[in-house]
């Protein structure tokens, strides 16, 4: 019986396989020009292809579309500089003309579609990657192009009621993720007017989670980036100055204006839609489009002796696979706020957090080089008094080859120097971080200083806001927010708040319970917040004597904020340090340094390997 082409595969008959050896190299592209050359082994490749997205329209007009994103795996030879388009942003509409559409980028013979132009003076918007919104009057949005972005929203109708309470707003362009929003009209101004750019796509699946170098950083008025997104929809214009927020969308994505502002552009190699613009204003320019190429290590299917053999003299069969690794990943907590006479200072909030064990959708680490690197993260520190020495925690990593994972240190909590109520040099809200630091007790309404910090890339929670008293008693209602924690945010009360609760892990092989936010300081009251389960400190009442408490050693807590009600400055809690856990099979044999650090056995075949100062563990 003929055996047709199947001898080329050592008589195996089917698709035919692939071998790669790019050791998951990653490298990005912000313009037009050839990448580096490939890795000697890489035959595969995956890349983002982002373009750059539309311009907003002008005059009460509408956000521009994304452009388009499309994530593919293409085959490629090694040692080989291959040429890409990276598309820039489209023009930004002036008063009553739409945008620009923007241009699109491509690679290994792959092109995503420049994003659709935001309609202005009531046009619709343009198609693209992802549509732009429509303008007023109820015009449609841009249709967005499939496995690449979404349409642009609708533009209000035209209420045609006079005076200035009389408000409408243009759709947003299309996210990624999401379509645009719809633009709202009424007589109320607080509540209607552009609509809200769609949300991009995070890529962390891919790339690896956030942070990390080739991840694009935040930046104001624009949807967040930091944490691996792209491509997000412009918002839509705004006839009224007091009119509704129309935030650009996750992922680049530009804040449409108000009456007589312009559009804000689209984040810089985002991809993102530019904003619409204010009544009379002109509109945003489309950010730049993005590449970003993983060169991989693979090797799937069924294979022959003779093949295996072929593939490893050409170099493109993966090196040693030393097994899976689990972990878990806790930075340094944040330091509570300090204290000077007659205030009260948030709680810090807890070290970012992130486990594969027992996590759906969370990989863990695929051991192809025999050392593993850790950082842990130590604590924020603490000052007295108050000055702009308190810090975060620090972040905690683990490195393997090519992968590198991150957690984000804990927010400080929020403070303030004396006299008060006038913010002094060093004044301070609560600051993010894997968790986000508690707001400061305030004595002044308003007072944008007991605003609470976020949380980062998902790590944890967001801090509780500092609490007001406008007469300032000594009987209290001037506590400060709680620090946010792994598994629940921090909390606001009149006598300081506490801090969030901890995340519980059985990667030991029993749950203990990490990562809780520091409680907030209280001014007058003898008790603060109490400490967020989980290693946080708890936060102090004016008449106690001596500093807060600090974060637990290796959980990562946040520390204790301080209160003082006229009397000697106190010093806030020390965020506690970080910690790295790692459980692998015992078919793995490891060995740790340095001593500090402990491998020991665990349930079901497994050992378990745990940092609590920096070092390493190489697998033989």
């Amino acid at each position: 019986m003929p055996r047709g082409g199947g001898t080329s595969n050592g008589g195996i008959i089917g698709k035919k396989n692939h071998t790669s050896f790019g050791k998951n190299t990653i490298q990005s592209k912000t313009s037009t020009g050839c990448l580096s050359a490939t890795q000697p082994g890489t035959r595969l490749v995956k890349a983002l292809i982002v373009a750059g997205g539309g311009g907003g329209g002008g005059g009460t007009a509408a956000g521009a579309g994304a452009g388009g994103l499309q994530i593919t795996e293409q085959p490629v030879s090694g040692n080989t500089a291959y040429p890409v388009t990276v598309g820039g942003g489209g023009t930004p509409g002036p008063n009553g003309n739409p945008g620009g559409k923007g241009n699109c980028s491509a690679a290994f013979g792959v092109t995503s579609e420049g994003g659709g132009f935001g309609g202005g003076n009531g046009a619709v918007g343009g198609p693209g990657g992802s549509g732009g919104g429509g303008a007023v009057p109820a015009r449609a949005g841009g249709c967005g192009t499939a496995c690449q972005g979404n349409d642009g929203g609708t533009g209000s109708p035209d209420p045609g009621g006079p005076g200035p309470g009389t408000n409408y707003g243009a759709g947003a362009g299309g996210g990624a993720s999401a379509a645009g929003a719809d633009g709202t009209s009424g007589p109320h101004p607080g509540s209607t007017g552009g609509g809200t750019g769609g949300a991009g796509s995070p890529v962390t699946s891919t790339f690896g989670s956030a942070p990390q170098p080739f991840y694009i950083a935040n930046s104001s008025c624009r949807g967040a980036t930091a944490c691996g997104v792209f491509a997000g929809g412009g918002g839509g214009g705004n006839r009224h100055a007091s009119g509704a927020p129309q935030a650009g969308g996750t992922g680049g994505g530009g804040k449409g204006g108000l009456s007589c502002a312009a559009g804000v552009n689209g984040t810089t190699n985002s991809g993102g839609g530019g904003g619409g613009g204010g009544n009379n204003g002109a509109g945003g320019t489309g950010g730049p489009g993005y590449i970003l190429v993983k060169e991989l290590t693979k090797a799937s299917g069924v294979w022959s002796m003779q093949s295996q053999f072929q593939a490893k003299q050409q170099g493109t069969w993966p090196s040693r696979f030393f097994g899976e690794v689990d972990y878990l990943l806790i930075a340094g907590g944040g330091a509570g706020g300090g204290a000077q006479a007659s205030n009260a200072y948030g709680g810090g909030g807890a070290g970012g957090y992130i486990e594969s064990y027992c996590t759906p959708g969370t990989p863990s680490i695929k051991v192809f080089s025999p050392v593993i690197t850790v950082t842990v993260g130590g604590g924020g520190t603490a000052v007295t008094p108050f000055s702009a020495g308190n810090t975060n925690g620090e972040n905690s990593v683990i490195v393997n080859g090519c992968t590198t994972l991150t957690a984000i240190g804990g927010g400080r909590g929020g403070g303030n120097t004396y006299p008060y109520p006038v913010p002094g040099p060093n004044a301070e809200s609560g600051q993010p971080g894997g968790s986000g630091g508690g707001g400061m007790g305030g004595f002044r309404t308003p007072n944008p200083l007991t605003t609470a910090g976020s949380s980062l890339c998902s790590q944890g929670n967001a801090g509780g806001a500092g609490s007001v008293n406008d007469a300032g008693a000594p009987s209290g209602g001037r506590g400060a927010g709680g620090g946010g924690g792994a598994g629940g945010a921090g909390s606001a009360a009149p006598q300081g708040g506490p801090g969030g609760s901890g995340k519980a892990s059985s990667i030991t092989g029993s749950p203990v319970t990490r990562a809780g936010g520091g409680g907030g300081g209280n001014y007058g009251i003898a008790g603060g917040g109490n400490a967020g389960p989980g290693g946080g400190g708890s936060g102090t009442g004016g008449p106690v004597a001596g500093p807060a408490p600090s974060g637990s050693a290796n959980t990562g807590g946040g520390g204790g904020g301080a209160g003082s009600l006229d009397s000697p400055v106190r010093n806030s809690g020390q965020g506690g340090s970080g910690v790295a856990i790692l459980r692998y099979p015992t078919s793995m044999t490891g060995t740790i340094a340095p001593g500090d650090n402990s491998i020991a056995c665990a349930p079901g075949s497994t050992k378990v390997a745990t940092f609590t100062v920096s070092g390493t563990i190489t697998f033989s």
